[in-house]
């Protein structure tokens, strides 16, 4: 009897025409968004001596900190020259309180709203969706008026809470969703076994959320971060965050432009949360697809 050959499809080439367009249309792209992190670190290693040569795209001959360390310490910005190091201080003191008070009300809210139905828990709902996508232009002197009768108007907590509430309708709708694709089973037998709220909350879905987490500390943090406007009209020059004294270091209109100290003080104030997303990249996707599979 003659041996019959291999049966099925053969195998795909792996670098057939397809994949070469694939691969190289993502080879542009990463170009594309790459390039200008490149310029910014090779101009901040650089002397301005060197940077005045022209060549933007060269790597430094010598490689010097002296950006770095002005940008941090020594930089004027504003009648201040501490450089960003009181603004980086200032962020991580608006950050913390508002990720941790907005994230836990919001955690909160989407497993209240996805498993606790009650009468009108679906207008509530829908009244913070509409809240997510109202300017915030619109309502930036009604809370400039409320926070100055309240006496925060200028500080921290006045800007903490600010961020706190602008950052709960779209973070309840994550939480909202993802609650809502957990098996509803888990949430009826811990119902039978006599859990209540706060029992079936923090021992069944505190647990399984963590990539909800992982996308909602994303989110705030960056958006807290790299918030300027709330910042600047907020809150007094003692107070400004890290993006505000960059705006003021980069269009400063006085002395000779460093361009080193602008790139090193750029680079500075966006570390934080390219940190973070950088070590939970993985998380953010499964939490980001998982939030998003029911409305």
């Amino acid at each position: 009897m003659a041996m019959e050959g291999p049966r099925g499809p053969l195998p795909k080439r792996r670098f057939s025409r397809s994949n070469f367009l694939l691969y190289g249309t993502l080879l542009l792209v990463s170009v594309y968004y790459i390039l200008p992190l490149y310029v910014m670190i090779v101009t901040s290693l650089k002397g301005m001596p060197e940077i005045r040569l022209g060549n933007i795209f060269a790597p430094p001959v010598e490689i010097t900190f002296e950006p770095w360390v002005a940008a941090w310490s020594s930089t004027c910005t504003g009648l201040n020259c501490e450089g960003l190091s009181r603004g980086f201080f200032n962020s991580i003191k608006i950050t913390v309180p508002s990720v941790i008070l907005s994230i836990a009300i919001a955690s909160v809210n989407g497993y209240a709203l996805a498993n606790w139905k009650m009468k009108g828990s679906e207008v509530f709902f829908t009244i913070l969706v509409i809240g997510a996508f109202i300017p915030y232009q619109v309502m930036i002197y009604p809370i400039v008026i409320l926070l100055r009768e309240i006496g925060l108007y200028g500080s921290l907590v006045g800007l903490t809470l600010v961020h706190t509430v602008f950052g709960m309708p779209i973070l309840t709708l994550l939480f909202r969703n993802y609650f809502s694709s957990i098996p509803e089973e888990l949430f009826k037998a811990a119902r039978v076994d006599g859990a209540g709220f706060w029992g079936i909350y923090f021992k069944i879905m505190l647990p399984m959320a963590l990539p909800i987490f992982t996308v909602a500390v994303i989110l705030q943090v960056t958006g807290i971060w790299n918030d300027f406007l709330f910042g600047v009209i907020f809150t007094r020059p003692e107070n400004y965050p890290m993006t505000v004294q960059l705006n003021n270091i980069v269009n400063s209109v006085q002395g000779v432009k460093e361009y080193n100290i602008n790139m090193a003080a750029t680079l500075l104030t966006g570390l934080v949360p390219l940190t973070i997303y950088f070590l939970s990249g993985k998380l953010f996707v499964r939490g980001i697809a998982a939030g998003a599979v029911k409305g």
